[in-house]
């Protein structure tokens, strides 16, 4: 791919227009979109404006946002080219480019559409944002359930051509109401004198036009569809969602999840299109917010000053201590946020999950502990390092404190997810960094607690 994009470089750089228009004709329109995406901005619109009419909307399709409003932006003075682009362009596809615009560019671009694609596009700009309408599109084919196998085929012919799918042909009756749907392949299939009702069984999954895209992605999961159909209140067809227009959603949803997850506001744009105070605005307002948790765990080392004076020996542990909480609530949240995106937990199910993570972090804590008094035993033992005369003590210290502390992190972990969502708010929040920090800090406290309650009269 770098050996042609150095070719079309230099190439648009000798005005060789001809072997440009060429090289282009002989690559997929997906590999072009990423072609043009490497190129200075200037050559992207050149590059574009060689294409064929059908080669370019495929193209435009599969370039960034960012991008797509680059190229209208650099053929605004060829309203012909641009109109004809965008009223080309799947209305999917169209209301996703037209959201991301400001509101009077859009505005502006709607009015270039034909009277029918306007309707459309301000039909589906209606419906809420991020919901299934907003991800619909309305060009599908139907038929009446009277129809026969062979009108029905007729009908598909005259009609399919600008269908986003015909894997699935939809049944409704007068009123557009949502009867069933069809696979093709059972349609060929049949007799031609076959009615269409005879080959409905009355299971048709649908989507609500209103309902959350999530709700979307869940029932494409659970029912290995290539398409869903999309109803109204009054369960009349207005359209239907494809697979890829929902892994698109599943992608940008796992891509916020794990950029909160990673102490960050989620990108806009991609990262390496994403401007650089903008990244660092997006960044710098974790990073406050944990820097000023962090101080509290200087503040639990403050209250401890004469523990650790007595016994410098204490502070020794300490990254082994707070590391060990941090990391197993890393790891209990990760498993628990992924479990409520899958479906597989509900906030029901708290308590299930209270129960098995203090199981678990008892026997991780167990396994750490014993692991942790060991290292003390062998350094100890073998001259590599002197606790003093004390040093079972220290040992026994260490291990009761990671028990508790592995305990509380994988209880903290499990649960600030399910509390985040039980008060709506997105459990890809409860961050890696956030939670590694509460748990530093508590376990500071309960270190040194212990270590207070067993050396008491010993070494301190």
């Amino acid at each position: 791919m770098s050996d042609v994009q150095a070719l079309l470089q230099e190439l648009i750089k000798e005005r060789d227009w001809k072997r440009v228009r060429q090289e282009l004709n002989s690559i997929e329109p997906v590999h072009i979109a990423e072609l043009i995406e490497t190129l200075p901005k200037a050559d992207r619109i050149v590059a574009f404006r060689l294409l064929p009419r059908q080669s370019s909307i495929e193209t435009f399709s599969h370039l960034s946002h960012s991008d797509q409003g680059a190229i209208i932006e650099g053929l605004a003075a060829n309203i012909s080219q641009v109109t004809h682009l965008l009223n080309d362009l799947d209305p999917d596809d169209r209301t996703a480019f037209f959201e991301e615009l400001p509101g009077e560019v859009s505005q502006r671009l709607v009015q270039m559409l034909s009277a029918e694609e306007r309707e459309i596009t301000t039909q589906l700009l209606g419906y809420p944002k991020y919901s299934i309408g907003r991800l619909m599109t309305p060009e599908y084919v139907a038929v009446r359930p009277s129809f026969t196998v062979q009108q029905a085929l007729d009908h598909i012919r005259k009609f399919g051509h600008d269908s986003e799918t015909l894997n699935v042909v939809y049944v409704v009756d007068n009123h557009w109401k949502l009867l069933d749907d069809i696979r093709i392949k059972e349609i060929i299939l049949a007799s031609p004198e076959q009615n269409i009702a005879d080959l409905c069984d009355n299971r048709c999954v649908s989507l609500s036009a209103h309902d959350d895209q999530e709700i979307a992605v869940k029932i494409f999961q659970d029912h290995d569809r290539v398409a869903l159909p999309v109803t109204d209140t009054d369960g009349v067809l207005v359209g239907i969602v494809t697979v890829d227009d929902v892994m698109d959603v599943v992608e940008e949803e796992h891509t916020e999840d794990f950029q909160k997850f990673g102490g960050t506001e989620g990108l806009d744009l991609s990262y390496t299109k994403t401007p650089l105070f903008e990244m660092v605005k997006k960044r710098a307002w974790w990073l406050v917010i944990l820097f000023f948790s962090e101080m509290l765990t200087a503040s639990a080392m403050g209250h401890f000053e004469d523990e650790i004076a007595k016994a410098v020996v204490l502070a020794l542990f300490v990254p082994l201590i707070i590391s060990s909480g941090g990391n197993s609530g890393s790891q209990a949240a990760s498993l628990i946020i992924r479990a409520l995106a899958l479906g597989e937990l509900h906030i029901k199910s708290w308590c299930y999950v209270l129960g098995k993570e203090l199981c678990s972090g008892l026997f991780l804590g167990a396994i750490l502990g014993v692991i942790g008094f060991i290292r003390i035993f062998i350094w100890q033992q073998a001259g590599l390092y002197d606790y003093g005369e004390y040093w079972l003590w220290i040992g026994a210290s260490v291990s009761v404190s990671l028990i508790f502390v592995v305990l509380w992190g994988t209880t903290a972990g499990a649960m600030i997810p399910c509390l985040l969502k039980k008060m709506g708010l997105d459990p890809a929040t409860a961050s890696a960094p956030f939670v590694a920090t509460l748990v530093d800090v508590t376990g500071l406290i309960i270190y040194f607690s212990i270590a207070a309650l067993l050396l008491g009269g010993k070494l301190l």
